[in-house]
């Protein structure tokens, strides 16, 4: 399988290692627009300059891990090109490129993964199906503020050029409220603060957004940037039901001062299953890292491709959670509640 990775940050360098330690693949080019440090494993690859040089290779596959603004329009060129499609979340950056890229998929017959890491994740897995047996209606409480610094704060600050935190990182929990309740989403308020003079005018560094779902489940998400941000209960992952609640355990994470630390967004440690009539503490050991993740990731993408797998759930609930995101975003910015 000729794979092709485009954009080398974090995540295009974690998803090129793990197609470098894959069998029965070959990587026929690395694709950044400015020259980049990689880890020697993939010193001997082709480093492109442009979309165009690598698509010029026939790749079967075409890994995008770009800004996000840039992701729907490759994606669709790669679909076009006979190729099948893994693009980091966000899927788009509003819902008419979104499902434009996924009607394209329809179309030419190419599979579309979209990179939400926690799918992949066992201990998440398990979140979900725990949620899932306490049944409906949810209340969903969940947050990931990074006191970031330095490299991360850069890194943060280049997003917000495209993307605000409710949106980039929304769309991971999003996702998994979509899978512990099939309901439907009905009304999204959000609301967000500019907490730098380093963030540009039109966008706010802090959000918080609160969803209503059709059989009567609600949940809040809240997300900040910045090294003004605190680091007391950053981590909150809760689900509550009427028949108890399952929490992440290690949500105090924040005494480390690791919040800006990506293997730390996936960790779950243990989960706290709470009924009326007793408690359980379930042990999650030896969690995969971030890496880890990624390889699973790709895998499933190789997989989804050679035995033909069907996508079309993952790709309604990845049009689904980036909508209920954007509409958080633009309740942000017009001060109103968004009706989906």
């Amino acid at each position: 399988m000729k794979v092709l990775i485009v954009g080398l940050g974090n995540m295009g360098r974690s998803h090129a290692l793990a197609h470098h330690a894959a069998d029965g693949v070959e990587i026929v080019g690395l694709v950044n627009r400015s020259p980049v440090d990689l880890p020697d494993a993939l010193a001997e690859y082709p480093q492109l300059r442009s979309f165009e040089e690598g698509m010029a290779l026939a790749p079967d596959l075409v890994v995008i891990a770009t800004y996000s603004d840039s992701h729907a329009d490759l994606a669709v060129a790669a679909l076009e090109a006979g190729a099948h499609v893994f693009v980091e979340k966000p899927l788009a950056t509003n819902v008419a490129d979104a499902t434009r890229v996924v009607d394209c998929a329809r179309r030419t017959g190419r599979k579309l993964c979209v990179g939400y890491i926690l799918r992949h994740h066992p201990s998440w897995q398990r979140l979900i199906a725990e949620a899932r047996a306490l049944g409906g209606p949810y209340v969903f409480r969940m947050n990931l503020n990074q006191q970031s610094t330095g490299a991360e704060w850069a890194t943060h600050k280049a997003l917000m050029e495209t993307t605000s935190p409710i949106v980039d990182c929304g769309v991971h929990y999003v996702d998994v409220w979509c899978q512990i309740t099939d309901a439907r989403p009905v009304a999204v308020h959000g609301m967000g603060v500019r907490l730098s003079e380093e963030v540009a005018e039109d966008m706010y560094n802090y959000g918080q957004f609160q969803v209503i779902f059709d059989d009567g489940s609600a949940g809040w998400y809240e997300a900040g940037w910045g090294p003004m941000m605190s680091e007391t209960a950053f981590f909150v992952k809760d689900v509550v039901s009427r028949n108890g609640s399952v929490s992440i355990t290690d949500a105090d994470i924040g005494d480390r001062g690791d919040s800006a630390d990506i293997d730390g967004h996936t960790k779950v440690g243990g989960l706290l299953v709470h009924r009326p009539d007793g408690d359980r503490l379930i042990a999650l050991d030896d969690e995969p890292g971030h890496q880890e993740l990624c390889d699973a990731e790709q895998a499933f993408m190789r997989r989804a491709i050679l035995e033909d797998l069907d996508l079309t759930r993952h790709m309604d609930d990845a049009v689904r959670s980036l909508a209920i995101c954007l509409a958080a975003d633009e309740s942000v910015r017009t001060g109103r509640r968004v009706d989906l």
